[in-house]
């Protein structure tokens, strides 16, 4: 009862995915990423604990197809697994146990992965890959896009209730990490969540790399203020 998108830009090396779900606050067990490294979805009966492991396998120097296959013979529990992942090439691989909930779909494009299972058919995953490939040139952009498009398209079986978008660049924390927990319409929202963080981001990051450099906001309030 997921759909997911992840994703690689080769202009910038971001990495990153977007994801929905009808349960509970999905950002928090689905998506990692590891900028230069990979981005990877754990899903369907979720394991948090393959994320990390697909990572550690990638960074060590397997492909994104030998990390997701060692992983996925060293899970007891794999039939109920589903498992992919995109890395900072562009390369993608799954995985999806034979107890998936139908339509269950893993679909690779041009540096792109759609993932999902409980869908309501089987055109969701097609016209993921295909948004992702057309869609606006920044990552964020292209993986909200190709998420609402899955919706648009028949989304999963269930009712949406969160949301989630991950991106990670240079840094050995995320670029954007946004989450919509418990709502009822949980991909809108994430839209205007991003719409909101989209100009402040940079700063975010300058703040805790560079903090001496960055214009404090309200010191400049004041300071025009006073000078007003």
């Amino acid at each position: 009862m997921t759909l997911t998108i992840l994703g690689f830009c080769p202009d910038t090396g971001q990495l990153g995915g977007a994801v929905t779900t009808s349960d509970l606050a999905v950002g928090a067990r689905v998506l990692f990423a590891q900028a230069r490294v990979a981005v990877v979805a754990t899903q369907h009966r979720t394991d948090p604990r393959l994320g990390p492991a697909v990572l550690a396998a990638v960074k060590d120097g397997s492909t994104v197809s030998e990390a997701v296959r060692s992983v996925t013979v060293a899970t007891p529990h794999r039939s109920w697994r589903q498992l992919g992942a995109v890395d900072a090439a562009g390369n993608a691989a799954a995985y999806s146990g034979d107890r998936l909930w139908p339509v269950g779909a893993e679909l690779a494009g041009e540096n792109c992965l759609a993932l999902g299972n409980m869908l309501s058919n089987d055109r969701v995953a097609p016209a993921m890959v295909q948004a992702f490939g057309s869609g606006p040139v920044e990552l964020a952009e292209r993986l909200l896009t190709a998420l609402e498009v899955g919706v648009g398209a028949g989304g999963e079986t269930g009712e949406l209730r969160s949301a989630a978008l991950l991106i990670v660049e240079r840094e050995s924390f995320p670029l954007v990490d946004l989450r919509i927990d418990d709502f009822d319409s949980p991909v809108p929202r994430l839209r205007w969540l991003w719409a909101a963080y989209r100009p402040l981001a940079r700063q975010f990051v300058a703040r805790a790399i560079d903090p001496d450099h960055v214009p404090d906001p309200d010191h400049a309030q004041r300071s025009s203020s006073t000078t007003t």
